[in-house]
């Protein structure tokens, strides 16, 4: 072997290897979104990739991975609410993870305490109205979910199918928590011989049917605290007030909180750990507000100028135990379709 070969062999066995990067695939649902820029920091950060997998809304994505858990389709799962935890644990498909930064997690939203999924997000579904539809008329628009059944609001109002709709679902539960289970359906039957229009899911009823957002006619609708800060946001007028507002009297919205839990059968356990910690980390939390305007489950993160003027939180949401939701879920759902099915 000549000087010159010998001196290359030994250059290349001094040169570092680059290492392969690693792919991390996250199955989120539909309404998941972050910044490229937020993304890119982390694939940077651990010289690797990360995929996201839609998998349709917040039920579906969670039946798929139940449905694969002995040859998961991805490493981490973002989506699960609180009203599929308990299916989720059930179906026992996470490995627990007790990352250093649930010390800053409101400690109200860090419901599974074998750490099998970490919060990461919550926002409170409850009516919102259209106030130029309501002004226009000279009409009150409704304070209290209880006011629904009132005269003046009959055909007035579209929700959501519970059975297809995790805010559907929410809505649902919303009445069940506040008037309970008996009187809660006679108040869907009451609905129902009002005109509530139900559709399948949150963007047919928003932007198809809720008069603000909309050519349809509906002025209220089920949605979230924090959609006129949206409203805000996106306007193209650039008004310093929200044209929709959220109805927040005490039990009339449903705290909704998501999970992410990384899968069992990944092989990127670590790099799916550091995941995790990153979606609590300040920038991923920092960007979950204008991205689906949802709030930070991190307590003290800044928040941008149009959430603190405009998306609000209910004081004292209705409450059901995820336990009581996976033992009564399907019953309900049941039943609310043998009231409103025509």
């Amino acid at each position: 072997m000549s000087r010159l070969v010998c001196a290359f062999v030994l250059v290349l066995g001094a040169l570092p290897i680059r290492a392969t990067a690693e792919e991390l695939t996250v199955l989120v649902h539909d309404s998941f979104s972050i910044s490229k820029e937020v993304v890119a920091r982390f694939e940077a950060e651990h010289n690797c990739t990360v995929r996201f997998l839609q998998g349709g809304d917040a039920g579906l994505t969670l039946n798929q991975a139940i449905l694969t858990k002995h040859a998961p389709l991805a490493d981490v799962l973002f989506g699960v609410d609180n009203t599929f935890l308990s299916r989720a644990l059930k179906e026992d498909i996470f490995i627990p993870y007790q990352s250093p930064a649930l010390a800053r997690v409101r400690p109200e939203l860090v419901l599974d305490p074998e750490y099998r999924v970490t919060p990461i997000d919550f926002g409170d579904v409850c009516l919102n109205y259209d106030r130029a539809w309501f002004a226009s008329r000279g009409m009150t628009p409704p304070q209290d979910i209880a006011d629904l059944l009132r005269p003046e609001y009959a055909r007035l109002l579209v929700v959501q199918n519970p059975a297809t709709s995790s805010p559907g679902l929410a809505f649902l539960l919303t009445t069940i928590a506040r008037f309970g289970e008996d009187e809660a359906f006679a108040f869907w039957e009451k609905l129902k011989a009002g005109g509530v229009l139900v559709r399948p899911g949150w963007k047919d009823a928003y932007w198809g049917d809720f008069t603000a957002a909309s050519k349809g006619q509906r002025p209220i609708v089920v949605s979230y605290a924090t959609s006129p800060a949206a409203e805000v946001y996106f306007g193209k007028n650039g008004t310093a007030e929200a044209p929709t507002a959220a109805v927040l009297t005490p039990g009339a919205a449903f705290r909704q909180v998501e999970f992410a839990g990384i899968l069992k059968g990944t092989k990127h356990a670590e790099l799916a750990r550091q995941w995790i910690d990153f979606m609590l980390s300040e920038p991923f939390q920092e960007d979950i507000p204008l991205q689906m305007f949802v709030f930070p489950a991190v307590h003290g993160v800044r928040l941008p100028d149009v959430f603190t003027r405009h998306a609000r939180m209910a004081e004292s949401p209705a409450w059901i135990a995820p336990e009581d939701i996976a033992a009564r879920r399907d019953a309900w759902i049941a039943r609310w379709n043998r009231i409103m099915t025509p």
